[in-house]
């Protein structure tokens, strides 16, 4: 029983260890991102822009990309 106290005081002194070099590296800037900011502009950013007339795109499961999986067969009703 005596090692289960040990046990628990190694782990609870292992997570304060992590949480400490957690906080140093927050506190150090080793999270800044310095590079991305720069370069965003440089990468274009597809936006796919659809129109009210276009019906939308099936995906392989056969429902549409906007989650609505009863619009298909609201389309094959009508026809």
């Amino acid at each position: 029983m005596s090692v289960l106290w040990i046990l628990v005081g190694f782990s609870v002194a292992v997570a304060a260890g992590f949480l400490v070099a957690f906080i140093w590296a927050v506190r150090t800037g080793q999270y800044d991102d310095k590079y991305t900011p720069s370069v965003r502009i440089l990468f274009e950013e597809e936006h796919k822009t659809r129109t009210f007339n276009e019906p939308p795109e099936n995906n392989a499961e056969g429902s549409t990309q906007n989650g609505d999986g009863n619009n298909t067969v609201r389309q094959q009703d009508r026809t």
